[in-house]
């Protein structure tokens, strides 16, 4: 059931609307007495959703007793993160979700079910894994909070991958990554209703519908002059709730370019990308827009790692992005891919295969440790002043020796594709 909806490709919702919405569905919702909240983590800054949590601990006062934000496999939040993104909410109530211990498993989802979706591309059981909070934690409301915009995993992120991913087990995150891999990104990207999502929406009908869930879903896009604004928020208790969100997302966070495009340049803010696991964003979401050959070139001060889980960083050093048939050689036959699935679809999301290459400008990895994963180097420092992101704007633009680049400030927000890769 929707208890609140508004939204459209021109609103703009202020603190005050987005503070109202929440307290007119939560009005109607009659009186709690434990509350759960499960908010994104500082990677989805721009989301809104430290805001509305905020607005949910004014709500609820001592009546909200847990905070768990749904890192899924990223790291905890040190201190400075929560106070910037959850102002006034006390650290106490905050709770760090470990994705290789704190689960329990609500039901396994059947291979059968899997492989009928995919196609028979992948056919064993998928565990609906959630942290044991959420089932041990006596709470009357569990409010799920984020943003509906295009993924790469799942098609359009958020609703029950919040709880299922966010909050999820080892097994189940490297499982449900690896259902989008191999059934392949660029047929899942923009697209809400995928095999990844049915996998996910079996478990929420068939295991978690005792789970007392509320979800939040804000719809975030750029205005005119390039700045994030908030054109909708949606909330309700089922499918109808993330199915309004995402064809919202879809008109504001999408764009078709009217060509492939021959070179990109994307930024990755400091504050939200340390990482090749969360920087590769940036081939994900320009990969069907970019023409056969192109450049991908991605600015990233703050790069200093490739995963932010130990094991996995070991993994993508180990390993690569080697591209699919090598990547699926790999799991086939080495146990440390084969245990860790989701870093295996990680690798074959941030492969080009061959088609486009991918140069990374990091602030702290050497030349020597961005070449051994198969990408191109480049300088930093030279290249933040060829492409100095303060006098760039999102879009074309033409440098001063007229060479032509599409820039793209964060790629977290969007996705671009050409009609010839994107028919759908």
């Amino acid at each position: 059931m929707v208890l609140y909806q508004r939204g459209s490709e021109k609103d703009v919702l202020t603190s005050d609307d987005l503070k109202n919405a929440l307290y007119a569905a939560l009005d109607k919702l009659g009186t709690k007495n434990r509350v759960l909240a499960i908010p994104p983590d500082y990677t989805r800054y721009h989301s809104r959703s430290g805001e509305l949590t905020v607005y949910a601990w004014q709500y609820y006062k001592d009546k909200l007793v847990d905070v768990l934000p749904a890192l899924g496999t990223h790291s905890a939040m040190p201190d400075h993160e929560i106070e910037h993104m959850f102002p006034g909410v006390p650290k106490s109530l905050f709770r760090v979700h470990d994705w290789r211990n704190d689960v329990v498993t609500l039901g396994v989802v059947p291979g059968s079910f899997i492989s009928e979706i995919t196609d028979g591309r992948v056919t064993y059981d998928w565990p609906a894994q959630v942290n044991k909070l959420l089932t041990e934690g006596n709470h009357d409301l569990i409010l799920s909070i984020g943003q509906v915009v295009p993924h790469e995993v799942i098609g359009m992120a958020n609703y029950n991958k919040n709880i299922f991913v966010g909050t999820g087990g080892s097994e189940g995150i490297n499982k449900s990554h690896f259902i989008g891999a191999v059934y392949g990104m660029e047929r899942i990207m923009g697209r809400a209703n995928n095999p990844v999502r049915k996998v996910l929406n079996y478990a929420s009908e068939k295991f978690a519908k005792h789970l007392p869930i509320l979800y939040v879903q804000t719809v975030v896009g750029r205005n005119a002059d390039g700045n994030l604004v908030t054109r909708g928020i949606f909330i309700g208790d089922d499918e109808e709730v993330f199915e309004l969100a995402a064809n919202l997302s879809i008109k504001v966070n999408f764009e078709m370019v009217p060509e492939p495009l021959k070179k990109v340049v994307v930024y990755l803010d400091p504050t939200e990308f340390k990482s090749t696991w969360l920087g590769n964003k940036s081939i994900y979401r320009t990969r069907m827009a970019l023409a056969d050959n192109a450049e991908l070139i991605v600015l990233a001060p703050a790069l200093k790692e490739f995963g932010e889980d130990k094991t996995i960083d070991k993994l993508i050093r180990k390993y690569g992005y080697c591209g699919t048939p090598k990547t699926l050689e790999y799991v086939e036959n080495n146990d440390d891919m084969k245990n860790n699935l989701g870093a295996a679809a990680h690798l074959i999301h941030g492969s080009s295969e061959g088609r486009f290459s991918v140069t990374y400008c990091p602030g702290h990895l050497t030349k020597a440790e961005i070449e051994s994963v198969f990408f191109k180097y480049a300088d930093l420092k030279e290249m933040m002043a060829r492409y100095n992101p303060e006098k760039l704007k999102d879009g074309m633009n033409v440098m001063p020796d007229g060479e032509e680049i599409f820039y793209i400030s964060n790629p977290a927000v969007g996705l671009w594709a050409h009609k010839d890769r994107f028919k759908d």
